[in-house]
């Protein structure tokens, strides 16, 4: 149990800012792109309560979490906050500015595996102390968490970011087409979860993502 308690003190800050931050993201960029909805509801904020989904952000990455600890497994963490508005309809140019919206999400998760790279390494060059352990600790589970909500969200499967960014690159009538899966994107993605399939494509792209990570910064 006290295990658990410490591995949830030190996820926690992690997990909640990179997925809040991730959707505020969206909202400033598509209120940058002509789109005042996210921000004329508040929440084009940097204020985690402002998109804590109490199912997604909080229950599900804890029962991860815990599942894992207990079980001494891995996994993929994973969770969400409270989808930001967007009217694709109110962008200056939908269609393309669609991309720039969908990219700010994984955009802002790559910024945070940096921020996070940068408080490890700092807390690998700090003398022995009280604070240096678990700084580390953040330090590595701030970089898997986003590592794995950025390259999770750029699957190419609607209404993730990715697909909305393929929406977004595709020719007209193919672009079309493709966003008529959209309704169905939540059930491919448990479809893909629960089969091990998710886990066979996104493992070895996180597994690279952070050991890239680690070698920019100097960790071997």
């Amino acid at each position: 149990m006290e295990n658990l308690i410490q591995t949830l003190a030190i996820w926690a800050l992690p997990v909640i800012f990179a997925i809040t931050l991730h959707e505020a993201a969206h909202g400033y960029v598509a209120r940058y792109f002509g789109d005042p909805t996210a921000w004329q509801l508040g929440r084009v904020s940097l204020n985690p309560l402002r998109h804590i989904d109490p199912v997604g952000t909080i229950l599900v990455p804890a029962l991860i979490l815990a599942t894992s600890s207990l079980l001494a497994g891995g996994g993929i963490l994973f969770g969400w906050a409270k989808p930001v508005p967007v009217d694709f309809g109110r962008l200056r140019n939908p269609k393309r500015d669609m991309l720039w919206v969908a990219a700010a999400g994984p955009g802002a998760n790559m910024v945070m595996t940096l921020g996070w790279a940068c408080l490890l390494k700092l807390a690998t060059l700090m003398p022995e102390s009280l604070f240096a352990v678990p700084m580390a600790e953040m330090g590595k589970a701030g970089i898997e968490i986003n590592a794995a909500l950025m390259l999770l969200n750029l699957l190419p499967i609607p209404p993730l970011d990715g697909g909305r960014i393929a929406v977004s690159l595709l020719p007209h009538r193919w672009a079309w087409k493709f966003a008529q899966l959209e309704p169905y994107g939540f059930v491919i993605l448990l479809a893909l979860l629960f089969t091990g399939i998710l886990g066979d494509i996104l493992g070895p792209l996180i597994f690279g993502f952070i050991h890239l990570i680690l070698l920019i910064f100097g960790f071997q």
